[in-house]
């Protein structure tokens, strides 16, 4: 039987050996639930990268680029980290490069994993069903905020290791209590995330619609997984393919 592990920050990511693993990186608010929202909306590729020059660059090569920093949308780019701005039809069939305070760093510093799929409670039933296709031991990489833990992450990693209990076991504590966390939690996230950091972060910036729609569920039969540079939504790929 495969397992499924939680690491709480990238860095701790030097404690793992992710050769032969399937990672899932989660950044809930919002960089994940952002790039989930894009692929729903036709983007074509998304180009993760971790400095705000590197993602400028990519103007150059006809991509759109987003950026933020801190919670907000850094000058200078075409996008920022709201799952709402990606929704007005301006990224279907556009290559996006974004560049985010967690969430990209989560991604890239993941490459030596077999997979890597990108997590969000927006698709997360898409990717439980692929890491059972997958059939892998699975990591979940929490973005969290600058290196330290959040609770937002956690309990996604919790509801994923819900959704797989039955065909995938855990050999550490860490997805026990992720597990724990989103059980008690799961009857209003938004009631108990409330009095978390980022969320109080966001809610400075009156973004609280943010909050309540990257909580949702199940929104969107979406997979953003990585192939060589870049993100593609294999559900995509695979309806191009047959």
């Amino acid at each position: 039987m495969p397992s499924i592990d939680v690491c709480f920050s990238p860095e701790l990511l030097h404690l793992y050996d992710l050769k032969g693993k399937a990672v899932v990186a989660v950044d809930v608010l919002r960089a994940t639930s952002t790039m989930v929202t894009a692929f729903a909306e036709g983007a074509s590729h998304i180009f993760p990268v971790m400095e705000l020059e590197e993602c400028r660059g990519f103007a150059g090569r006809g991509c759109l680029t987003a950026a933020e920093r801190n919670g907000i949308k850094a000058e200078g780019f075409d996008l920022g980290n709201s799952p709402f701005a990606y929704m007005n039809g301006n990224v279907a069939g556009r290559d996006i490069a974004i560049t985010t305070t967690n969430g990209t760093r989560a991604i890239r510093l993941s490459e030596a994993a077999e997979e890597i799929v990108v997590g969000a409670f927006l698709n997360l039933q898409a990717v439980a069903n692929h890491l059972r296709e997958l059939n892998l031991d699975v990591l979940v990489v929490c973005a969290g905020w600058k290196g330290q833990f959040n609770l937002e992450d956690t309990l996604f990693a919790g509801a994923l290791v819900e959704r797989l209990n039955d065909a995938f076991g855990y050999e550490h504590d860490s997805a026990l209590a992720a597990l724990y966390l989103y059980q008690t939690a799961k009857q209003d996230l938004v009631e108990f995330l409330r009095q978390s950091s980022h969320v109080r972060r966001l809610e400075h910036l009156e973004i609280h619609k943010d909050i309540e729609f990257c909580l949702r569920h199940d929104v969107y039969d979406v997979l953003p997984v990585w192939r060589h540079d870049r993100l593609v939504d294999l559900m995509r790929v695979r309806e191009l393919e047959s």
